[in-house]
This record gives structure tokens, C-alpha cells and sequence, in this order.
């Protein structure tokens, strides 16, 4: 029997209210629900869709609580039936640091307010961020801010922070963290994408972090990250690209060091081990 690899099908049979037409939207699966929040195009999209994959129907839920605002291009994660939003864009120009929590088994909307790291400042508003999750801990990383404080204008500023956010059980936050880094990070993006690789057999975990906008200018690069052990990325050949980030890890806390690129040739190696999806 040939393998004919992955087949894309078009969805064309659905009913309900369907979204309308957007882009800087989020989006997450829980069992047989696909969870769509945000996004824009004509305006920012408020309401939040769910599709039943299974009766291949479109509703929206009746949300209560700390209903958040519509907002887009914004970090969108989902733990169990929890899922976060934090940041995006809520009118033209106009970015938030909001972080809020939506309990899908009940639609229950709640406003999170996370303790400051120590000594610095909580996260600035942002949008084009990455925002990952991996076990009890959510991963920002870098973005766009607006400097302008004309609320119809807009002066860009590309972000390269990176914090730690540690989650409650089921339910809340505990606080943001900035880990202890040295070297020079990955140069300041946002629209990237971030995605974490479990490698089976009891490896690290990684976080890997690719491409982005870099001051008007699209940029490549790949690097893996694991609390425990390192972080490595290929050189893409020209400037904006991330660089390497060494990760050690003890009782008390995580020390990460960037490096700088070792691939001259600009060409990886792909993972040797197929990735764990079960991986949380």
C-alpha cells in the first residue's frame, strides 16, 4: 500500500454563526472544540466562535465574568480546559498587557492579575508576541510595543524580553519571572511562531523559536529550548536571526547564556527522535 502522506480537505459542510473573515486571530483545540478568539478585519473581533468538529457546527457559547475586550495578535494558550490570553492589539494603535482566563467548561471569563517579577517590571503591552506553554509554565518572548502617545499614531518598537509565567493548579497564576541570562539574546521580533518539541525517551523538553519581523524586515532562524540543558539555533545567513541560548537548571533557579550562532554553513540537522505530543 502507498503512502500518500497528509491530504488537506476542504471544510465545506458546517452550519451555526459563522465567523466573519480576520487575521491576528488565535486559535486552540480542546477534545472535539476548536476555540477561535479575536482577530481583525474591518474592526477587532469580539466574540468568541467554537466549532464542534464532531457535529461540524459553529456556536457561541454564553460567556460570563470578566469578559475581556476583542484584541489581536495576541499570545493564546490552552491547558486542559483552561486556555490564557495575554497582550494583543485592542484598537488601532492601542496594545494591552491584560493576561485573562477562560474556564471552557463553564465559560467562565476571569481577569488575572500575576505578581511583578522581583525588581522589574511585569511585561510592557504588546503585540506579534510568542506565548508558549509547557508543563505549569507559560514562555513570552519578545513582540512589538507602541511608543507613540498619540492614540492614532504608531512608533514601533521590536521587544527581545523573555519571561516566565508559573501557572496554579486548574485554575490562576502565581507571578511572572525573568530568568538569570547572560550573552547576547536573540535580536528584538515579533509575528514569530514558538512551539514546543518533547523528544520521547525522557529527553529535555524544547522551545523552538522561528522567524518574525525585524524592523520592517522578515527574518529565519531556529534554536531549541529546554530548562535543563540547552538551547542551539542555525545561522541563516544574514542579520536578525536568533541567536543560542545555553540553559542550566538547579534546585533554585534557571540560568540561561545566549550564544552566539556555531553553524557557519547555515544548515540543520533535523531532530532524530519523533516528538512527543502527549508532552505537557
Amino acid at each position: 500500500m502507498i503512502n500518500k502522506g497528509p491530504i488537506w480537505k476542504r471544510v465545506r459542510s458546517y452550519a451555526g454563526p459563522i465567523p466573519r473573515a480576520r487575521h491576528g486571530h488565535r486559535a486552540v483545540a480542546i477534545r472535539e472544540l476548536v476555540v477561535v478568539f479575536g482577530g481583525g478585519n474591518e474592526g477587532i473581533a469580539t466574540n468568541l466562535h467554537v466549532y464542534n468538529s464532531v457535529t461540524k457546527q459553529w456556536f457561541l457559547p454564553a460567556v460570563r465574568g470578566d469578559i475581556p475586550p476583542g484584541c489581536a495578535a495576541h499570545g493564546f494558550v490552552c491547558e486542559g480546559t483552561r486556555i490564557l490570553v495575554f497582550g494583543g492589539m485592542v484598537e488601532f494603535g492601542q496594545y494591552t498587557n491584560n493576561l485573562y482566563e477562560l474556564q471552557a467548561s463553564r465559560w467562565l471569563w476571569k481577569k488575572l492579575k500575576p505578581r511583578p517579577p522581583r525588581n522589574a517590571s511585569p511585561p510592557c503591552p504588546r503585540i506579534g508576541h510568542s506565548f508558549t506553554l509547557h508543563a505549569n509554565k507559560c514562555y513570552l518572548f519578545g513582540g512589538m510595543a507602541n511608543d507613540s502617545e498619540d492614540p492614532n499614531g504608531n512608533v514601533p518598537r521590536y521587544l527581545d524580553d523573555f519571561y516566565e509565567l508559573e501557572l496554579q493548579v486548574q485554575s490562576g497564576v502565581k507571578g511572572w519571572n525573568i530568568p538569570e541570562t547572560k550573552g547576547g539574546g536573540p535580536s528584538a521580533r515579533e509575528s514569530h511562531s514558538s512551539v514546543v518539541y518533547c523528544v520521547k525517551g525522557g529527553s529535555a523538553p524544547k522551545l523552538y523559536i522561528f522567524g518574525g519581523m525585524v524592523a520592517g524586515l522578515n527574518s529565519r532562524g531556529l534554536g531549541d529550548f529546554s530548562p535543563i540543558s540547552e538551547f542551539k539555533t542555525c545561522q541563516p545567513g544574514f542579520p536578525g536571526a536568533p541567536s543560542a541560548v545555553k540553559i542550566t537548571k538547579d534546585k533554585d533557579s534557571v540560568h540561561i547564556t545566549w550564544e552566539p550562532p556555531t553553524s557557519p554553513s547555515g544548515k540543520c540537522s533535523p531532530p532524530a527522535a519523533e516528538p512527543d505530543t502527549t508532552c505537557r
